[in-house]
């Protein structure tokens, strides 16, 4: 009982306190003693991202005889009937919206700061 009594002062204290608590220097010592920040090379690792996509792309064209597969797959899709393109169109926007969804949710989850 005691240390609830306890727990409930803290929080008290601890709603009621001012914005910064006083720490006599103590959190601009530990800054000062801290590393310089390093600066990513985030443009080099792009650019290798970037080069990796864009050869893995003509390797694929080259492979599937110059997207010859598009051709055949759109024809394909104009033979379908309308209910089937109806049902297609129909479950690719819910996976699309789901993955949207899922994509929102999560980052909300993610901690703020």
């Amino acid at each position: 009982m005691d240390e609830r009594k306890q727990e409930d002062w803290l929080d008290r204290q601890l709603r009621e306190a001012a914005p910064y608590i006083d720490d006599e220097g103590f959190t601009a010592r530990v800054l000062q003693q801290l590393p310089p920040p390093r600066h990513a090379r985030r443009s080099f690792r792009g650019a290798i991202l970037l080069t990796i996509t864009l050869l893995a792309s003509v390797l694929a064209y080259l492979l599937s005889d110059g997207g010859r597969f598009l051709v055949v797959e759109a024809t394909r899709l104009t033979t379908l009937p309308t209910l089937w393109l109806f049902v297609l169109a129909l479950g690719s926007g819910i996976l699309v919206t789901t993955g949207g969804i899922i994509a929102a949710i999560s980052n909300t989850r993610e901690p703020q700061s």
